[in-house]
């Protein structure tokens, strides 16, 4: 029998550092072949630092929930959560719903994707992103993911996304094309 991620909404600002330091060490993984160490590194260290995790642990806005190898346990991924309109004018173009949620992001170390479970935690974590977006009464969640990210979008298929358009990415002055996938809430 095995036994299921804890999945954490996380409420202390203290905690930042702990997943700022997951988010650094996947994102990588998700980026395109052609990207380069150095666009990597300075969208991590811009946009990924645990200054930018505790901001979002206290906004409103958004949600920041981990998921943890057992009680205790290691971090093994995170999601982030932002439940306001799209900003990005590719996105606000067809994602018109309201009110929507945005699946920010979404990782989970490699070695954790599957381990042995019958639910791995990448799936244990969109369900409870979506039922948060649920709770929050959104109607709509969206997400961007790259285009050449064969193995997340077989992955957001599977949790019920489809393709509602493209967007550009700006990966530290590095210009990105990632479809926007996009989930009705019932």
């Amino acid at each position: 029998m095995s036994v299921a991620a804890l999945i954490e909404t996380v409420t202390d600002p203290a905690r930042a550092s702990a997943v700022a330091e997951v988010a650094a060490a996947t994102f990588p993984l998700a980026c395109p072949p052609h990207s380069t160490p150095e666009d990597i590194a300075g969208f991590i260290r811009e946009n990924l630092r645990p200054e930018r995790f505790a901001a979002y642990i206290h906004s409103p806005d958004s949600d920041v929930l981990t998921a943890r190898d057992g009680v205790g346990g290691p971090i093994v991924g995170y999601a982030l959560i932002h439940h306001c309109a799209p900003a990005h004018p590719d996105v606000a173009a067809v994602i018109t719903a309201r009110p929507v949620t945005e699946i920010s992001k979404m990782y989970v170390a490699p070695d954790h994707h599957a381990h042995g479970r019958d639910t791995p935690p990448s799936h244990e974590l969109m369900r409870a992103a979506l039922d948060l977006a649920r709770e929050r009464g959104s109607v709509l969640a969206w997400l961007g993911v790259n285009q050449e990210n064969v193995r997340a979008l077989r992955f957001y298929a599977k949790m019920g996304f489809t393709r509602a358009g493209v967007k550009t990415f700006d990966l530290n002055g590095s210009i990105e094309h990632d479809f926007i996938m996009a989930q009705p809430l019932n």
